[in-house]
């Protein structure tokens, strides 16, 4: 991955916020990230193998959940900064397209989240209770599982995670945030690295839906938004770290 740090000729910004659905369309789906955050392998094999290892590092059963991707970026930033940033996810945040999938903490808390498309918590029409059969409010419930604060005393890399199950509308298990330390040996540069991973499984069931086409277009569309929000969180953090640094806050 190459290094990404600013010097003093090219100041950093935060990232722009988005003012309705136009903006967050164009932002999160139509805009091509400036960095590839999707980690691609050679084979089936090597993913399944890269999967089983960080489900056993965050202590899920390898055999309840197939994550079909990982995305990855690298942060010029500490890693309980980054984490820090993590916690402070909620409907305001400018890395998160909240206008078309607003971000709702039950009871203002981390650990129990709901996301709302375009922030309806009811239909239009009070009758109707599904779609098409498929239930969209809200878009998916996100209960936490673990959320890991601190890394444990014999943690190499300082890892910390938010680890959620979901279950609604998307086509989701599981969804992970994870930051680790970087690790030299892996050509890794900057102070942190950035995860996303998600285990599709289609409407919150535990196996493959037989829908593959369908799980393909959500999978693309989950990877460029995922794309845009990591290259936000690296912005923004990076964005913060430098005003720190100069004195300015």
């Amino acid at each position: 991955m190459s290094d990404n740090k600013t010097t003093s000729s090219t100041p950093l910004a935060p990232p722009s916020r988005s003012n309705g659905l136009f903006s967050d369309f164009r932002n999160f789906l139509w805009n091509y990230p400036k960095i590839r955050t999707l980690i691609r392998f050679d084979s089936e094999e090597k993913r399944n193998e890269y999967n089983q290892r960080i489900l056993q590092r965050v202590g899920e059963g390898v055999d309840r959940y197939t994550i079909l991707n990982v995305n990855q970026i690298g942060i010029e930033a500490p890693v309980s900064y980054v984490f820090n940033e993590l916690l402070n996810w909620n409907g305001d945040s400018t890395c998160w397209p909240n206008h078309i999938a607003k971000v709702e903490r039950i009871d203002n808390d981390i650990e129990s989240i709901r996301i709302l498309p375009f922030g309806w918590k009811k239909y239009l029409f009070r009758s109707q209770k599904s779609f098409l059969g498929f239930n969209f409010i809200p878009l998916f419930y996100l209960n936490s599982i673990r959320i890991k604060r601190f890394p444990d005393a014999f943690d190499f890399d300082n890892a910390r995670y938010l680890l959620y199950k979901c279950s609604g509308g998307y086509p989701i298990g599981i969804f992970m945030m994870y930051v680790r330390s970087s690790i030299a040996d892996m050509g890794e540069k900057e102070q942190a690295q950035l995860f996303f991973s998600v285990g599709f499984n289609f409407y919150g069931k535990e196996y493959h839906s037989k829908w593959s086409f369908l799980n393909r277009i959500w999978e693309g569309v989950h990877n460029r938004v995922t794309a845009n929000v990591l290259n936000r969180i690296k912005q923004l953090s990076e964005w913060r770290i430098e005003k720190m640094e100069a004195g300015i806050y």
